[in-house]
């Protein structure tokens, strides 16, 4: 059975749609002036804050981007030829491929993550707000 909403959160749930575009849209005119699109931000992002390491492998990457692996393997082959990133074989499996950043794509995800960061602070309690105004 459903519930209808209130009119109140209606209006909490457009707000936040708007809020969170306001960011992405923030985002995307970033990561363009960085010379990369908001899609290698990610990738670069994604590698640098896979949890317990600094590398990734592809099928996990395609995993934290929501995306079909065969369009990971070509973004991933997009920022190599940028020089941010580079393949490198498995530790354990030689058929498994590790993505790693390199000092370029190090240097690019902390300059655009720090500038992500400073904008989040800026909208800091609207995006916690969304939560307690839904019933």
């Amino acid at each position: 059975m459903e519930t209808q909403l209130e009119k109140a959160e209606f209006e909490t749930l457009a707000d936040f749609r708007y809020q969170l575009r306001k960011f992405l849209r923030f985002s995307e005119l970033l990561t363009r002036r960085h010379g990369i699109t908001n899609l290698q931000y990610l990738l670069l992002l994604q590698i640098k804050g896979f949890p317990g390491r600094d590398w990734a492998q592809v099928g996990e990457l395609a995993e934290r981007l929501q995306a079909h692996q065969h369009g990971v393997v070509s973004l991933i082959s997009r920022c190599e030829k940028l020089g941010l990133v580079e393949r490198r074989p498995g530790r354990e499996d030689r058929r498994a491929v590790e993505v790693h950043l390199t000092a370029a794509g190090e240097a690019l995800v902390a300059r655009i993550a720090d500038r992500h960061r400073q904008e989040l602070k800026e909208l800091e309690g609207v995006f916690h707000g969304v939560v307690t105004h839904l019933h």
